[in-house]
């Protein structure tokens, strides 16, 4: 019988392709050994996202894949999972611990960009990423409540910040400071300082990615906090209707800007499902998030219904994700998130820490 050769293998692992990043294993850079011996082929894959159960479904596809060559009698399959850090804009530096920064953002208000941003941060949690959530928006936060925290945070040394924390999520916003009915009379200048001590001053610990809930809008603080917090990779959501589109583009131009990939758009309240007859509905329009990302060139994340459910569960403290984890929605936001993380790996990588730092010395 002839051997099995490194060749066959790599063949037949062209031919299976990762769903999320759109490449077959070979091109996608993912298999990081293969062990042959005699019939039995052993493969090690390293994805560079968080998959969660999606991981058993390759390693399934994989074995089949292989196993299907009469030369290979037994393959035996192991998927990692590996988040590295990754550039973020030439002239900041990434914050100690906190791997990737990823910006949630809208060009207008209304859009279901907070609720998105919390269950988006969620199923990166469930498919086994560790996750800090940044409620940046100082005049409406609504993280607290959407992720049922309340109270204050500890503060150790009197000069930096606890992160509060449920459902594995570890949170800072203005709304643990302040009262949630006291408005935020500041301008400008104070949001921003305020926010970037926010950012600064909490102990995040060791992070795969910190989702940041930005303000809705292209104004002073988003351009700012664009310019100063260091970003690897921005979302931008948006609802099938024409103006939101419009000032959607906004943000997507205002990041392109400031040198911030976007990793693509996310399209919500696409489509209404009525509960009493199931007729489905696209009160918005149709498809627009979707024209929006090929005009531009960006990838087309997936599009969320507009569901009672989803508000409501937010509103309570338990969204989507935790409250449902079975749920049609929830699939929706995994298949989201997988996506969106497996487009930020394709990024850059960030090395500032793999090098020394070169210090002259006169003698």
């Amino acid at each position: 019988m002839s051997e099995v050769t490194r060749e066959q293998v790599d063949a037949l692992l062209k031919e299976v392709e990762d769903r999320y990043v759109g490449k077959d294993l070979v091109a996608a850079n993912e298999i990081k050994d293969v062990d042959i011996k005699g019939d039995s082929v052993f493969v090690r894959i390293q994805q560079g996202y968080p998959a969660g159960e999606y991981r058993d479904e390759l390693a399934q596809e994989i074995k089949q894949k292989l196993e299907s060559d009469p030369a290979i009698n037994q393959a035996e399959v192991t998927i990692e999972q590996n988040v590295v850090a990754h550039t973020v804009q030439k002239s900041l530096k990434r914050i100690e611990g906190v791997k990737n920064i990823i910006a949630i953002a809208s060009g207008k208000g209304g859009v279901g960009k907070s609720t998105t941003a919390v269950n988006l941060a969620l199923a990166l949690a469930a498919d086994g990423a560790t996750v800090g959530m940044l409620d940046a928006d100082i005049y409406g936060p609504s993280q607290p409540r959407m992720l049922g925290i309340s109270g204050q945070p500890e503060s150790k040394d009197g000069k930096t910040l606890e992160p509060m924390e449920n459902y594995n999520i570890k949170a800072m916003s203005i709304g643990f400071l302040v009262e949630e009915d006291t408005p935020m009379i500041w301008r400008g200048p104070m949001v921003t300082q305020a926010l970037e001590q926010l950012l600064n001053d909490t102990n995040w610990g060791d992070l795969d990615y910190l989702i940041v809930d930005l303000p809705p809008g292209t104004g002073d603080t988003q351009l700012t906090l664009s310019q100063k917090i260091p970003v690897s990779g921005a979302v931008i959501v948006t609802t099938p209707q024409d103006i939101a589109l419009l000032d959607a583009r906004k943000g997507l131009k205002m990041f392109e800007k400031v040198e911030v990939p976007v990793l693509g758009v996310v399209e919500n309240m696409s489509i209404h499902i009525c509960s009493e007859c199931g007729h489905a509905e696209h009160i918005f329009g149709e498809g627009g998030g979707k024209r929006m990302a090929e005009e531009s060139d960006v990838e087309y994340l997936g599009a969320l219904p507009l569901d009672l459910t989803i508000c409501q569960q937010a509103d309570a403290g338990k969204p989507t994700v935790v409250s449902e984890p079975d749920s049609k929605n929830t699939e929706l936001y995994k298949e989201i998130s997988r996506k969106m993380a497996a487009k930020l790996a394709e990024q850059g990588k960030d090395y500032s820490t793999k090098f020394p730092n070169i210090v002259i010395q006169n003698t």
